[in-house]
């Protein structure tokens, strides 16, 4: 049931975000095509009253029949004054603030032209007037064309620019969220079927052990009592111990849990870990090899969780070795730090898992094989103790011929 509901939920998840997408892509275009289009009539009102202005200076040159005739037999310094004072009223009256130019021209032929170098966005209109039989005709040029237009739209502009940007990285922090969510689905249905195959046997051995000392008729012996009591504790301690790995976990995650660092011993402290560990690797016909090479062994960290991590690396070590474990546990100087490296020759980790091995949760994918036993946090606790002491760790691993994880850690020397 828990498993349909997740599915039902992530395919909506799935549904809300295409549709979002979709929507949003619309509401992009119809925001461009918005924009264009005001681009458009912007411009349309540009050349509205850049004609107005040259129409008006015209009609008012037309309307001085002495200036026409002066400037039909010869274009002066007074006539030139003139037609730039009725421009520049004019754009004054129209309220159209832009560099400008003009030319005055007679049967094509360009009697005056001031600074027109750039000879772009040109607006012309004829002086009608009976005296002007050769044809006058004034020329206004406006270059700044495209920049008057870009700043008359610029608030509205940078306006949509930010809304856009807004919308889509709330899009974009709502489709994180449904990924982060749709991972902590996945996270959580693994975890639900790690603890479903990782707690049903202890359970079924405490359960069974339960009922045989129950089943007993007579007063049962202290050695079978012994045997059933050691049986019962032990399985509990496997319980505590995986549940006490998770909430560590979430506890440095947390930061509800300060690290207590002490001065000690780095070789000592692996070949603790190391006979700690001896039986459960001879017990599977296999071996420990020690390249202790660090000259100074000497570290100021938490040594409990230096520890555990320890195990967990050394045990997966064991655990993901198939027959006789062969592992290798080598130290060495590196600068102000020490590096140590545990290595197997185990059935090593695919290229494309090797990556998420440090999250949460995440188990090599092993099918229905339920052969190795754990939640999928022991190397996220690895990695966080590691950056806790501001250390570093890497993977290297062949598939089918084993794994090494190195961590640099600092000695940090109190």
């Amino acid at each position: 049931m828990l498993k349909f509901e997740l599915i039902m939920k992530l395919n909506k998840n799935k549904l809300y975000i295409v549709v979002s997408s979709i929507a949003l892509l619309v509401v992009l275009i119809i925001q461009v095509a918005w924009i264009v289009e005001t681009a458009k009539i912007k411009e349309a009102i540009f050349n509205e009253k850049a004609n107005m202005v040259i129409t008006k200076t015209a009609d008012l040159l037309s309307e001085d029949k002495e200036t026409c005739r002066s400037m039909n037999q010869c274009v002066g310094e007074n006539e030139i004054l003139l037609v730039d004072s009725l421009i520049e009223t004019n754009m004054e009256f129209y309220s159209f603030p832009i560099d400008y130019s003009f030319e005055i021209a007679c049967d094509k032929e360009v009697e005056y032209c001031s600074n027109a170098a750039d000879k772009s966005n040109a607006y012309n209109k004829t002086v009608q007037d009976e005296v002007t039989n050769n044809g006058l005709e004034l020329v206004l040029y406006l270059p700044d064309k495209e920049q008057f237009i870009m700043a008359e739209m610029g608030p509205l502009f940078i306006t949509s620019i930010i809304l856009i940007l807004i919308v889509f990285l709330l899009f974009w922090r709502t489709v994180r969220s449904l990924a982060r969510e749709r991972q902590i689905s996945k996270d959580t249905k693994e975890l639900f079927n790690n603890m479903a195959h990782e707690f049903k046997t202890p359970l079924t051995n405490i359960s069974l052990a339960g009922k045989m000392l129950l089943k007993q008729k007579d007063q049962p012996s202290q050695e079978k009592i012994a045997h059933y009591s050691t049986i019962i504790l032990d399985e509990n301690e496997k319980l505590k111990r995986e549940v006490e790995k998770g909430l560590r976990l979430t506890e440095l995650e947390r930061g509800e849990t300060a690290l207590r660092k002490v001065a000690f011993d780095l070789h000592g402290l692996i070949n603790d870990v190391v006979n700690c560990m001896q039986l459960q690797i001879e017990g599977k016909g296999g071996k420990f090899n020690l390249k202790l090479n660090a000259a100074k062994t000497t570290v100021f960290a938490d040594k409990t969780h230096i520890c555990n991590k320890l195990s967990n690396l050394i045990d997966n070590a064991i655990k993901y070795s198939p027959e006789s474990p062969d592992v290798t546990i080598e130290t060495r100087d590196k600068g102000d730090s020490i590096e140590i490296k545990v290595a197997d020759k185990g059935i090593g980790i695919e290229k494309q898992f090797r990556e998420k091995v440090f999250d949460r949760f995440f188990r090599v994918p092993t099918g229905n094989v339920h052969n190795v036993k754990g939640f999928g946090i022991g190397l996220a606790y690895v990695r966080m103790i590691v950056e806790l002491h501001k250390g570093q760790i890497v993977l290297n691993s062949q598939k089918g011929k084993g794994t090494s994880f190195t961590i640099t850690l600092p000695r940090n020397e109190q």
